[in-house]
């Protein structure tokens, strides 16, 4: 009881350090110098920032591939309805647990983790996993949609575990860097990867006149199989460069550990891995909780709360009728692509905005939770909309796109990303890892609580 008690008390006094910014050299029970490898002191550079970015990108193209290519599953199993109905969410089902479960594993294997390692073995198992994906859109087209159903699920848990060790492995080793910019890069990379496939979709609806788009179960240019090996290639093309460009990436860690290792380790230390071991401190879930709660807490209700979006947005069509219009942007196919656009938009100029220290909350904690409950507004604003055709009390899709999705989409990549940079302030040095891993748990059970909760709104 106790420690549950300790778990929600209030904060102590300063002087005690649980929840100042913690920075330098700090010491034990003993007295003992710990956490001496990692300091404030790396310098910034703009080529490490990018490539974090493409780790960010990475971590999610290849989620956004399994949504891209729903038309093309669709068109697979348009002979079992079963299969047909429940696909999608037997997909998001078997991601989501996989996902959380992966984290909350890795997230207890700490003293002895290697986090390069899980971000190389996370790509190189999306590589192959969309190689596969390509593949099977050329070869072993009759097989029946349950053998089918079976081979992708198993995809599917396989790009979850990649998932799951790319955020583990990139916000920890991010975190070790004691920068808070490459979390910051991380989470923009994350933007970038949600706001390119709506507009690719959007686009090429626009680009089809509509005597000339391919039925569902047409095979040739254009189909839903040709679409789908392109958007299975391009994952796998993302995952391999950049598996090519973390090389570099890892090297300056290296080095960087090694200048550490040259004025602070002892004569006994003789390699970067243990270097590694001996600053780091493993902390148990229940603690980094109590360190960093409100902003777990924040990150946490941040993503249970966007992953309502993508229920609403499905659903909202224009209050203009594309035939007496004349304008196929007010087109669902065209229509709904544009509001994803419009949050996604908004999710990476959030994201992005963090990097400016005078937008950040990221020192006041309690603050970032409260955006984090002021947010719930947004979701009471989609009925004020066009949902399912029946008419909008708002009837204006100015309001709908700039008012609400656009809005809805910054908030979320703001307190997201400022949540996530916060982490490394509140923690000691040999806790940063630790507290970076802590905290993608944190957002995958955010994503995981989301969309469970999402379906109270699929009757709407």
């Amino acid at each position: 009881m106790y420690r549950i008690k300790s778990i929600f008390a209030t904060p102590k006094a300063a002087t005690e350090g649980e929840y100042e910014p913690l920075h330098g050299d700090f010491t034990d029970e003993s007295g003992t110098l710990e956490g001496s490898v990692y300091d404030d002191e790396t310098p910034f550079s703009w080529v490490e920032y990018f490539i974090f970015a493409l780790i960010g990108v990475a971590m999610l193209w290849a989620w956004n591939m399994f949504l891209a290519a729903a038309p093309y599953f669709q068109a697979r199993f348009v002979d079992n309805e079963w299969i047909l109905l429940n696909s999608q969410s037997a997909i998001i089902s078997v991601s989501t647990f996989t996902n959380l479960t992966t984290m909350i594993i890795l997230t207890n294997i700490q003293s002895s983790a290697n986090y390069p390692f899980r971000i190389n073995v996370s790509l190189f198992l999306n590589v192959v996993v969309f190689g596969l994906l390509a593949i099977s859109t050329t070869f072993f087209l009759g097989v029946s949609s349950p053998v089918y159903l079976v081979f992708l699920l198993t995809m599917v848990c396989l790009s979850a575990l990649a998932t799951g060790l790319m955020q583990n492995g990139a916000f920890a080793f991010a975190a070790s860097f004691g920068r808070a910019e490459y979390t910051q890069a991380i989470m923009a990379g994350q933007g970038v990867a949600g706001i390119l496939p709506p507009l690719a979709q959007m686009l090429s609806f626009l680009a089809v006149t509509p005597s000339t788009t391919p039925n569902a179960s047409e095979d040739g240019d254009g189909s839903p199989g040709t679409a789908a090996f392109m958007y299975f290639l391009t994952a796998v093309a993302v995952s391999g460069a950049t598996l090519f460009a973390f090389v570099p990436l890892v090297r300056r860690h290296n080095r960087l550990i090694e200048h550490r290792m040259s004025e602070q380790m002892t004569a006994s230390v003789t390699s970067i891995e243990e270097a590694e071991r001996a600053a780091r401190n493993f902390v148990s879930m229940p603690t980094l909780f109590r360190k960093l709660r409100w902003v777990a807490i924040a990150v946490f209700l941040c993503f249970t709360v966007a992953m309502f979006f993508p229920v609403f947005t499905a659903r909202i069509l224009s209050v203009h009728d594309p035939a007496t219009s004349g304008n196929r942007l007010f087109a669902p196919g065209a229509f709904i692509p544009l509001a994803f656009f419009f949050w996604s938009l908004g999710d990476l100029l959030g994201r992005v905005s963090t990097m400016f220290p005078w937008l950040s909350l990221r020192h006041r904690p309690i603050a970032l939770f409260g955006v984090g409950v002021a947010r719930l507004v947004f979701l009471p604003l989609y009925l004020l909309c066009n949902i399912r055709g029946r008419g909008a009390v708002v009837d204006s899709d100015l309001f709908y796109l700039l008012l609400i999705q656009f809005p809805f989409g910054l908030t979320t990549g703001w307190l997201g990303s400022s949540a996530m940079m916060a982490a490394g302030e509140w923690v000691a040095d040999g806790e940063r890892e630790a507290a970076g891993g802590f905290m993608g748990t944190c957002l995958v059970g955010g994503l995981t609580a989301g969309s469970l909760l999402s379906f109270t709104a699929a009757g709407i």
